[in-house]
């Protein structure tokens, strides 16, 4: 489910994870982007602020090399139970995202996926490295470098400045 374990990865472009359809997506695709990671979850108290932002904000830059990449994941309180097609399906039906929605993944533990162990091993936030809830995002430039995290209750509008600032307009 991506590249080497090693903890030698200096990119998030070395990874491969899978689509919600199970196929394998290369993220080197995502090379020279701006990328958003989070972790989503449909059931969670923050689904629709964050997703409402999130949209707005990918249609906003998505013209200008911004891309969010959405992994849901069930870890918290099974806040998304369903498949990751059901996930894909509610992301894009109810709150008209565009952006790629990934197969469902473990953000924590000795399961994780190997996207996650490097973008915590990158950043670690307020409790350690852990991820502490849904909706926790990362910002990743253009070479794949982890800019920035930022926890669960931010606001994705909030850091609309950190992401002109890695497009390069600031």
């Amino acid at each position: 489910m991506g590249a080497s374990q090693s903890g030698s990865e200096k990119s998030i472009h070395e990874f491969r994870v899978k689509d919600y359809k199970a196929k394998d997506v290369d993220l080197s695709v995502y090379k020279g982007k701006v990328l958003l990671v989070v972790n989503v979850a449909s059931k969670c108290g923050l689904t629709d602020s964050n997703y409402t932002q999130l949209t707005e904000l990918y249609n906003k830059y998505k013209d200008r090399g911004f891309e969010i990449l959405a992994f849901p994941c069930n870890q918290f309180l099974k806040q998304e139970p369903g498949s990751s097609e059901q996930a894909q399906e509610f992301a894009c039906t109810r709150y008209k995202a565009e952006y790629p929605i990934f197969h469902k993944v473990r953000v924590n533990g000795p399961d994780a996926a190997p996207v996650y162990k490097f973008l915590k091993a990158h950043k670690s936030g307020f409790l350690g490295s852990r991820i502490k809830w849904n909706f926790t995002k990362f910002l990743v430039d253009k070479e794949g470098t982890v800019l920035a995290r930022y926890g669960p209750t931010t606001a994705p509008l909030t850091i609309e400045a950190d992401i002109q600032k890695a497009l390069g307009d600031k």
